[in-house]
């Protein structure tokens, strides 16, 4: 029997980080999940509905409040009009979109094109397509990220069915501008490719940058899968509350693929996701610049134990560089960080095709949490400094 392998340290790294944290009772910057919860009256929506006997299976599309929402939501927000009934997909977070629309609309023979540093289900699931993954690039210039042209070029090629676009970008908090969308989005039109589009993170954006949907682009929202979850828009990461949103016949793609996964998500929370999408826009406002706050808290922290920052655009991310301190292997530090001071952090390699000496020696820290959590972290870092 063969069996297909996925690359171990895609899951290993997170999941020894996360038993170290545990542990010893580290203050954990290495998962990308919050510490607050979401709007009160989400949660509140959410109860009345269990309590009103909202606790059977929904539609395996998504219960209907929740698709008109989402359409609602998106059009207020992007300009793009979905119809409900065809054009939209609510799933088991972003994570099973992403999935579904590689399982659903990828064959063994095609190519994917991801751009690296990436989310770690990207490889998984086109591993588990049979599909080949070619990667472009993130490159650091100067204080930050942004994508190579170049690599981006090479990456395409007449067997490419697909790119995943992810802006804002995890892990390097890069904003993808227009001018690089626009190039992506002509590649998918040269090479007859489609761009799923994982965009979680659209409302979570900083300073003066502004988040871009590749489906807005000239003739790009025939061909593109755009995805999005309540998990960071709304701090809910454990609803596991996504959706995908697209034309019919690749919204039907991802179906076929999804109804065989999960099938459906939690009645009652797709009610309580429907009503704050309606009702909390506010709140999801106010949620950027608290996280804005939060990044800045964090900065001054890792700048002030000597670590070098690439700058984080969006996203609740930052990438250091821990070189001045003598690192040069950011997984085995990550591995001794919970031990050692009491934080937990999280190596490039689960990010990457290659760890090379491009990546080895980055660390992505999560400043998604409360302002005393990020203080008593810098307390602990700072004894790094102090040695």
């Amino acid at each position: 029997m063969t069996v297909r392998r996925l690359e171990p340290h895609t899951t290993t790294i997170f999941a020894e980080v996360t038993q170290l944290a545990v542990r010893f009772e580290a203050v954990n910057l290495g998962q990308g999940f919050p510490d607050t919860d979401g709007p009160a009256s989400m949660i509140d929506a959410a109860v009345r509905a269990m309590r009103e006997g909202h606790n059977q299976y929904p539609p395996g599309t998504g219960v209907p409040e929740l698709r008109h929402a989402i359409v609602a939501h998106e059009t207020g927000h992007t300009g793009l009009v979905h119809d409900p009934d065809t054009e939209v997909l609510v799933t088991v977070g972003a994570t099973e979109a992403i999935a579904g629309a590689v399982l659903g609309l990828v064959e063994p023979d095609d190519e994917v094109v991801v751009i690296e540093p990436y989310y770690d289900s990207y490889a998984a699931t086109v591993a588990m397509a049979g599909a080949t993954r070619r990667a472009a690039r993130m490159v650091r210039s100067g204080d930050r990220f942004q994508l190579d042209l170049d690599s981006l070029r090479a990456a395409f090629s007449p067997r490419t069915r697909a790119v995943l676009v992810n802006s804002p970008h995890n892990p390097t908090g890069a904003v993808l501008p227009r001018e690089d969308l626009e190039q992506i989005a002509a590649l998918c039109h040269e090479f007859d490719a489609i761009a799923i589009s994982d965009e979680v993170y659209e409302h979570l954006t900083y300073d003066d940058n502004e988040h871009v949907s590749i489906a807005t682009l000239p003739g790009m929202a025939e061909r593109t899968l755009r995805i999005s979850s309540a998990g960071k828009m709304l701090n809910c990461t454990g609803w596991k509350i996504g959706w995908v949103t697209g034309p019919a016949g690749l919204i039907a793609g991802v179906r076929a693929a999804k109804q065989y996964m999960s099938y459906t998500a939690g009645t009652p929370l797709q009610l309580a996701v429907a009503h704050a999408l309606r009702h909390e826009d506010a709140w999801i406002r106010a949620l950027r610049a608290q996280m804005q706050d939060r990044r800045d808290q964090l900065v001054d922290i890792l700048t002030g134990v000597g670590l070098d920052l690439a700058v984080t655009q969006g996203t609740y991310f930052l990438t250091a560089d821990p070189r001045p301190l003598g690192v040069t292997d950011a997984a085995s530090w990550c591995l001794e960080l919970p031990g050692r001071i009491g934080v937990a952090a999280v190596p490039f390699a689960p990010f990457t095709d290659t760890y090379s000496d491009e990546w080895s020696h980055l660390v992505r820290f999560a400043f998604c949490k409360r302002p005393e959590v990020l203080d008593e972290a810098g307390r602990r870092l700072r004894a790094l400094a102090d040695r």
